[in-house]
């Protein structure tokens, strides 16, 4: 299918707008990580030291919901955003990175603390949405 330069113009502020809104979430993501306490917490309890969960934790409380859903939100918008063959490669290596990092970061910050089953939500939202978005690009070129 042919795209007229209406088209390609639409389809590049598209591709501008979710580039935005990734490196957006991914500067306050890095600020609700790097926090000591929970922001969240602060505004909806008037108590840093709870964090609001949306979900209950999956599989017996062994992997965090909050970080699934927050990760796969996130890498979403960043495969779509650097969906070319290089781009992905390096945007997934990113996205992997940030979630074993921000994880770790936890040792160094008062208040918060390492926990594997949030580093497990982290990665299991980047798969999730890397599965997901594969899945559609394939699908999309047969």
């Amino acid at each position: 299918m042919k795209m007229n330069n209406y088209t390609k113009f639409i389809k590049n502020k598209i591709l501008i707008i979710t580039k935005y809104f990734f490196h957006m979430s991914n500067i306050l993501l890095i600020i609700f990580y790097l926090y000591p306490g929970s922001i969240f917490g602060c505004i909806i309890y008037n108590d840093c030291a709870i964090q609001p969960q949306l979900t209950k934790d999956f599989l017996s409380n062994t992997i965090s919901s909050n970080h699934v859903y927050v990760f796969a939100i996130i890498s979403m918008l960043g495969f779509i955003a650097y969906s070319k063959k290089q781009a992905l490669i390096k945007i997934t290596i990113y996205l992997f990175f940030i979630s074993f990092f921000l994880e770790l970061s936890h040792f160094f910050i008062p208040v918060r603390g390492f926990e594997i089953k949030d580093l497990a939500g982290n990665i299991i939202g980047v798969v999730i949405s890397l599965s997901i978005f594969l899945i559609i690009k394939f699908k999309k070129n047969e």
